[in-house]
């Protein structure tokens, strides 16, 4: 059993970095938004993710997002991610919108309404909330570098990284292909993080290390499959933001096979997230909570994993700072 209560468990702020835009609507607004625009959602909204692979989950995931259509209901999605992370004690998040997946809205509509919805939240005493525009790995290196060039016009200060996402296994190695958006975004200051380490294995880890130069990978557990690719992570102090629920749902067949326990040993820095919470029924705090039964974790561990994931952020060192600050006033509490 855990030492940790639900109530010190929600207390603590929260810092999460791997969580998907697109997989925090809530099924009544996904009931609002499918009424509105007239279309009929593939299964009930109750069972709308209950897919047997990723394939069919992007599908669908394409079809939810495709119901936003305007930048005020764009911005509604974004308050509304806010409203949860708030219910969570999250203070702050970098959040993974993919532009592929809302065919309803052109890039700058999307993260400029984002960004409005995170504003708007901000000044409503939410947390502090950013934006990782991604990258879908059947993409092109034009389509991949047009978008960090587009970032760099855009001028939105909540922008402040870039990623890639989608299905490993079908696009193949996609490193070469996108090394060049990736040293574009170096190059203006963008912070760097890829999904890798799942289903492209250890080689992915790999290629997001020595060709995407990221300080962070989402997933990376498969490093623990290749020594080198381990050694590689931990020299370079690579962090990596590890969603249990979701690798047990797709990687592995229960959490006594997932490798958390041989990574935290070896000495990897890791952070605790959730990927799409709504479409795999979870939240931080139950993730959390999973996490220290399965570790056992105490009030201490909890925190320290909060400062592994500031000092992952790609916010600025005043921020992190404040961030700092916000944690210490808990452990004095």
């Amino acid at each position: 059993m855990t030492a940790l209560s639900e109530d010190q468990v929600l207390a603590v702020p929260k810092i999460e970095l791997h969580i998907h835009l697109e997989g925090t609507f809530r099924p009544e607004r996904v009931t609002e938004l499918a009424a509105i625009v007239g279309e009929n959602p593939p299964r009930p909204v109750d069972r709308l993710f209950d897919v047997d692979n990723l394939a069919d989950f992007l599908e669908t995931l394409d079809w939810v997002c495709g119901l936003v259509r305007d930048e005020p209901t764009a911005e509604q999605v974004a308050y509304d991610f806010a409203t949860y992370a708030d219910d969570q004690g999250i203070v702050y998040a970098e959040v993974i919108v993919n532009p592929t997946h809302w065919s309803g809205l052109t890039t700058a509509e999307l993260f400029s309404a984002c960004a409005r919805g995170f504003d708007r939240a901000q000044a409503d005493g939410m947390g502090d909330f950013r934006l990782l525009p991604s990258i879908l790995r059947q993409q092109s290196e034009q389509e991949a570098r047009q978008l960090v060039e587009w970032i760099e016009g855009a001028g939105l200060d909540r922008i402040v990284g870039l990623s890639i996402d989608g299905n490993e296994e079908a696009a193949g190695r996609t490193g070469p292909r996108f090394a060049p958006a990736y040293a574009d975004a170096a190059r203006i200051g963008l912070g760097r993080t890829a999904h890798a380490g799942e289903s492209s294995g250890a080689e992915g880890v790999r290629d997001a290390i020595a060709l995407l130069g990221v300080s962070r990978i989402d997933h990376g557990v498969r490093c623990i499959e290749d020594p080198e690719v381990l050694d590689m992570v931990l020299e370079r102090g690579i962090t990596l933001n590890v969603c249990l629920t979701s690798n047990c749902t797709l990687l592995y067949s229960s959490l006594d096979d997932h490798p958390i326990r041989e990574l935290a040993t070896a000495g990897v820095r890791f952070t605790i997230n959730t990927d799409d919470p709504e479409t795999l029924g979870i939240s931080l705090c139950s993730e959390i909570t999973l996490a220290a039964e399965h570790l056992g974790w105490n009030l201490s561990d909890l925190i320290e994993a909060q400062r592994r994931a500031v000092e992952a952020t790609f916010c600025s060192e005043a921020d992190k700072q404040a961030l700092r600050a916000r944690l210490d006033q808990t452990v004095g509490t």
